[in-house]
């Protein structure tokens, strides 16, 4: 039996070994025919892509065009807005919108419109390109000559409105993002050192504006507060910028939870403490407390922060704990500040040290 099948194994067809000779070869099928499209064979459906595809390029322009003007017209409290709506907010939403339409259009003219014109007007034949010997010069040559190709067949030499609208668009569609580096942070950093802050400003509750006692203030709570002064400012003496700077998290721990460096005995008044709310990451309002752990989230990019433990990063990338504002209480019972933040508040994009260095002088 044994021998009977190597001999059948040996003489089977279908059992084919590398060393044989003659194997099959296939023939190349080559491509498949190139169908023509419409603009391929009618100028007239050629030139209506070729208008299709620079007003979705206009769009685009229009698109970045309503953005600055979202951007730069419409003031929060200001006189170009207030005389149609007085709310800020609702200047805000208006402005939000607008900046969120334009960049979408501008976005979207610029993205279709190369689709379009890549779909409708450039040739897509198919081509093989066999590989070759690597020369330096000879690729220079046919680098170059690919670039004169590509210049050619996609029109654009021939086709003056439809580039012109495409240098248009692609200048300006990019320059809508660049414009929001002004909105990273303040031209001066300095600014962001002081806040509305000050010795003896009573906590309130935002928005309602109510001072905060002590004895209101229960084991586990947490208040969002302002200082009492800011609501003197109005929208255009910079209102919501104190606020952006000055919104602190009032919390209450046991006091046997909390970590207390030296010097900071007494900025915390029988476990209730206070911190800027703005992460010191980029600047997003901290908003997530969980009380088990002490925890303080910042919703953004997950930036934690131990109250307990004067508010020290404990995961994401923020880089610096959040900036505590010593409180006390007055002769009525009210949480009041003894000073303002003794280090800048907000993101930590500069050369936080020496500000840190500079405000200690101050205080002293």
């Amino acid at each position: 039996m044994g021998n009977h099948s190597d001999d059948a194994r040996k003489t089977s067809s279908v059992v084919v070994t590398s060393h044989e000779e003659g194997k099959e070869t296939f023939p190349n099928p080559g491509l498949p025919p190139h169908a023509p499209r419409l603009t391929d064979v009618d100028p007239h459906k050629a030139k209506s892509a070729e208008r299709q595809v620079s007003l979705l390029f206009v769009i685009s322009i229009l698109g970045a065009i309503l953005f600055w003007v979202a951007y730069f017209g419409i003031k929060i409290g200001g006189e170009y807005y207030d005389v149609m709506n007085p709310e800020p907010t609702n200047a805000l939403r208006l402005q939000n919108l607008l900046l969120g339409l334009g960049i979408a259009f501008s976005m979207f003219g610029i993205g279709i419109g190369v689709v379009h014109w890549a779909r409708t007007l450039m040739p897509d034949h198919e081509m093989v390109e066999y590989r070759h010997a690597v020369s330096a010069e000879a690729d220079r040559a046919e680098a170059q000559e690919i670039v004169e190709t590509i210049i050619a067949e996609s029109g654009i030499k021939r086709r003056p409105l439809l580039r012109n609208t495409l240098i248009g668009s692609v200048i300006l569609a990019p320059l809508t993002f660049v414009t929001f580096l002004r909105d990273l942070g303040p031209a001066d950093p300095s600014v962001l050192k002081h806040t509305m802050w000050d010795k003896g400003v009573r906590l309130v509750r935002d928005p309602s504006g109510t001072p905060i006692k002590a004895s209101d203030v229960t084991l586990g709570s947490a208040y969002h507060v302002l200082p009492e002064n800011l609501s003197s400012l109005s929208h255009d003496q910079g209102y919501l910028n104190e606020k952006a700077k000055a919104v602190v998290l009032l919390m209450r721990l046991d006091p046997s939870d909390l970590k207390v460096s030296a010097g900071r005995e007494d900025w915390n008044v029988d476990g209730i403490i206070a911190y800027s709310k703005v992460c010191t990451h980029v600047g997003c309002p901290i908003a997530l407390y969980e009380q088990r752990t002490h925890h303080l989230l910042c919703p953004c990019h997950q930036s934690t922060f131990d109250a307990a433990d004067e508010c020290k990063v404990v995961f994401g990338p923020a880089g610096h704990a959040l900036p505590q504002l010593p409180i006390a209480v007055d002769s009525e019972g009210y949480l009041v500040a003894q000073s303002d933040f003794h280090e800048p508040v907000g993101p930590a994009y500069w050369e936080r040290g020496k500000h840190v260095k500079e405000m200690a002088g101050e205080t002293k």
